[in-house]
């Protein structure tokens, strides 16, 4: 499928839309429900961010990702976190070659289009702090050489909200990092009735790739040259600086969190048909964005302020740009 054309003229948006459309129609055959969590993670990838998945084991995060990698040409590489996994494991790490007396890199599952990491918060510190260069800066750093990461690269991680023992909370410098922290909720009942008909039709959820990895570049690109109007940029900014001076919160939003809203509003307004970003699209995001960001005093968590609860705030009491 040809989207180049979409480069050279970026106002005709509505070829940019169907495609979009077409790739969460395509990977939503593959699961049921969920449609918004496909959409946020479109936009995600789009805006070349990183993804934490929480819920409970069993609700598809795997598929999910699989889908996205299958459907998007995206190399595709899962690992699983355990206590005694280390960086080099992540990362790659330099062998001992007999053949020709030499060290050769052996590149580890980070060189990747997409890497799933189930369970982040079971693994070390020290193995987590292997994610946080290439989270960020988009290539790694293995014994003194720096190597680039293939392009388009994103993290999708999961972790289990119950299950507790034996896991490292993750550090606010490795949470930063994430654009969207997105909750996979239970499917409803309609939706279990349908995943069970799926299963007993002795359906896979197969999924066909809709373009080449070329492609998923110039889409990415496209997003990057829509138009952001200062007004909207202020408003980013003010969101953010209330978060700050917020009396129930602790830790308010980081100038990261602002670039996040700035680089998937871009993406919402694409995939909505539109040249240049509105305060609705960064209304929209606000939550995903900022939820596991701030943290509120041990005062009102004792009162069950939640985070989400001081993002609706900020929204209502912001200013919106006109």
């Amino acid at each position: 499928m040809e989207i180049k054309t979409l480069e050279q003229d970026i106002v005709d948006m509505s070829a940019f839309t169907v495609l979009a459309s077409q790739i969460t129609g395509e990977i939503k055959k593959a699961i049921v429900g969920k449609d918004d969590l496909i959409t946020d993670m479109l936009i995600a990838l789009l805006s070349e961010g990183n993804v934490m998945l929480d819920g409970v084991p069993g609700l598809a995060k795997t598929t999910i990702a699989k889908a996205f990698a299958s459907t998007l040409d995206l190399g595709f590489a899962r690992m699983q976190f355990v206590p005694d996994i280390l960086p080099s494991d992540v990362t790659g790490s330099y062998v001992f070659s007999q053949k020709d007396s030499s060290f050769v890199l052996n590149r580890g599952p980070v060189f990747t289009n997409l890497l799933l990491v189930d369970e982040v918060n079971r693994a070390s510190p020290k193995t987590q702090s292997a994610l946080l260069e290439a989270m960020e800066e988009k290539q790694v750093t293995i014994e003194g050489s720096t190597f680039p990461l293939p392009r388009p690269f994103m993290v999708i991680t999961t972790q289990n909200p119950i299950d507790v023992v034996g896991t490292f909370p993750l550090p606010e410098a490795q949470i930063d990092r994430f654009m969207f922290k997105l909750k996979v909720d239970y499917p409803t009942a309609d939706e279990e009735l349908e995943i069970l008909k799926m299963k007993e039709r002795g359906e896979h959820g197969e999924v066909a790739r809709l373009l080449a990895l070329d492609d998923v570049v110039s889409m990415i690109n496209l997003v990057k040259r829509v138009y952001v109007d200062e007004k909207v940029l202020m408003y980013i900014r003010d969101l953010i600086m209330a978060s700050r001076s917020h009396e129930k919160l602790l830790l308010g939003g980081s100038p990261r969190a602002s670039i996040a809203l700035l680089r998937a509003s871009r993406a919402v307004a694409a995939i909505r048909g539109r040249e240049y970003v509105i305060p609705d699209d960064v209304k929209y995001l606000a939550p995903r964005v900022l939820n596991h960001r701030l943290i509120v005093k041990p005062e009102y968590e004792f009162e069950e302020v939640s985070p989400a609860d001081i993002v609706q705030e900020l929204l209502n009491t912001v200013k919106v740009p006109e």
